[in-house]
């Protein structure tokens, strides 16, 4: 690829319009590309776009992918001196195979949000060969960090010992949990359920069941209610996002069974969905660990450096984080955290 002048950019307050079209399923499904909507006659004001190609988990996925994607749709567009399209699937080969024909099509930038972790090597490779820049957001891949540019991530691993830390805290006289697992091999599954897992033969507590749900509600809702129907005990619902731990209640709830603050089940989540935490507000539920999901500015912030001829002194940049707890959450936080 030939090297480009340094951008001269006009940056817009307004929000860049976007085109959705068929972003697929829970189920994964081909990888579906779509391109960010020119937003009016403002653009770059010389020179040419910056060709990014974004590849991401399905928006329909959770409250928290949709709010991620929204938030790139948002920044990488044409009023913001982008020419961006964006790849989705929850399947790992799938999004290989978008991130090659990114780097085919000569994308100054891919922008990566790894199904799993492991995989990657040989197309970040080409890319590199191809002079395409990698920054890695919201989740880590098992590669060499030369391989790319950047890594913007939540601190997966942290927020499950933070999530289990609170747990342990509550000094429950016996734990017995049905732990819901996120999408296999994923950076949030693999981290949430690592701490869980090492506690519980730690301390010995009981994982009544533990599989995954895929981060859909439906299904959570399906493997609570298999372990209500076979006279299961527990007390403690741990489920690695919103969604499950929603469908998890929705079980709890058609057979009676109490949770929340000072109930027979304690429940706890991730991702800080809103209406997640003003169930902790209503002390239905007992637990959510945050998980942010705006992340385009630090990647944009990282374009803008590498545009400029800058070295990235920072190769991975861990956004803070923080858990709720039914007992203490406010309104205000309600309204600064949710999403």
């Amino acid at each position: 690829m030939k090297l480009k002048k340094m951008l001269s950019l006009i940056v817009t307050a307004a929000l860049c319009t976007s085109v959705f079209a068929g972003c697929g399923n829970n189920g994964g499904g081909t990888a579906s590309t779509t391109t960010a909507a020119p937003a009016g006659t403002q653009a770059a004001s010389s020179g040419k776009l910056i060709k990014v190609g974004i590849i991401n988990n399905d928006p329909n996925e959770s409250g928290y992918r949709t709010a991620n994607d929204k938030d790139l749709q948002a920044t990488f567009c044409e009023a913001n001196g982008f020419d961006a399209k964006f790849a989705y699937s929850l399947k790992n080969d799938e999004q290989i195979t978008a991130a090659q024909k990114f780097i085919q099509d000569e994308v100054d930038y891919l922008l990566l949000s790894a199904a799993d972790t492991a995989g990657w090597d040989s197309v970040l490779k080409d890319a590199q060969a191809q002079g395409v820049k990698v920054i890695l957001f919201d989740r880590t891949i098992d590669a060499d960090p030369s391989l790319y540019e950047a890594s913007i991530v939540s601190d997966m691993a942290k927020e499950g010992e933070t999530a289990v830390e609170w747990l342990k805290s509550q000094n429950l006289s016996k734990y017995e949990v049905i732990h819901l697992q996120g999408v296999m091999g994923s950076a949030a599954q693999k981290g949430r359920s690592g701490a869980l897992d090492a506690t519980a033969k730690e301390l010995g507590w009981t994982i009544v069941t533990q599989q995954t749900a895929e981060w859909n509600a439906e299904k959570a809702q399906q493997i609570v209610q298999a372990a209500i129907d076979s006279n299961k005990s527990f007390n403690v619902i741990y489920a690695e996002n919103d969604d499950m731990a929603k469908g998890a209640v929705a079980a709890l709830d058609k057979a009676n069974i109490s949770h929340g603050v000072g109930k027979d089940v304690i429940v706890m989540g991730f991702d800080c969905n809103k209406w997640a935490l003003e169930e902790l507000l209503k002390q239905n539920w007992n637990y959510d660990g945050q998980c942010n999901p705006f992340q385009s500015s630090y990647i944009k912030d990282i374009i803008d450096k590498l545009e400029a001829g800058e070295t990235i002194a920072q190769k991975t940049i861990i956004m803070n984080e923080k858990g709720f707890d039914a007992s203490t959450i406010t309104q205000e936080d309600v309204d600064n955290y949710g999403i």
